[in-house]
């Protein structure tokens, strides 16, 4: 048992030290996005199924709520915690559909989503990249393995890859992604002056 534990460690540390240079220019970009679409009254959209659905509402919490520092709100929106809106969209339609309905009801020409999905090819979450280009948004697309189809998806303007193939290992490195993003948003909006 020490030793799965031991694994487990090391294959995070290196896959944490793997993607050091490779996420730079990717967090920058859609930071800079997410940024731009924040400063212009614009919002954050968010989805992924099962863990990634959590990270989404985990990310949209330090959006809202705060991350590391105190600072106004700022507007985000996980579409994956409205059990109603899911429900009668999946039943009306189909599972298959249950963000893109959100992005056609919710999203705005400059808005940005977040489209987080370990294997790349949830269909729920490509979906949503299609609407959200037909909207006018840009999408971030949090991606595993080998990005599948929303990482090589032209509605996609910027892809972080975790190219790793164990999903708990891209889990974990998809939450440090996404908390690095929400330093970089913080220190662009608020820098010193909170």
């Amino acid at each position: 048992m020490k030793e799965m534990i031991r694994q487990a460690m090391e294959a995070g540390i290196a896959l944490r030290q793997s993607c050091v240079n490779a996420l730079d220019e990717p967090l920058l970009n859609g930071a800079e996005k997410m940024v731009r679409s924040l400063k212009n009254g614009g919002k954050i959209l968010v989805c992924g199924n099962g863990g990634s659905a959590a990270d989404a509402q985990h990310f949209a919490g330090e959006l809202v709520n705060r991350f590391e520092m105190n600072r106004p709100g700022l507007a985000a929106i996980a579409m994956t915690h409205d059990a109603s809106v899911i429900t009668s969209i999946a039943n009306d339609f189909s599972f298959h559909d249950i963000f893109s309905r959100q992005v056609e009801a919710l999203g705005r020409p400059g808005d940005i989503l977040l489209a987080i999905s370990t294997s790349g090819n949830s269909t729920n979450v490509l979906a949503a990249a299609d609407a959200a280009q037909k909207a006018g948004m840009e999408t971030v697309a949090l991606t595993g393995g080998d990005g599948g189809m929303l990482g090589g998806s032209r509605s996609v303007s910027v892809h972080l890859n975790i190219a790793h193939p164990s999903t708990p290992r891209v889990q974990e490195m998809h939450i440090t992604c996404l908390h690095i993003l929400c330093s970089l948003i913080d220190e662009s909006m608020f820098g010193e002056e909170v």
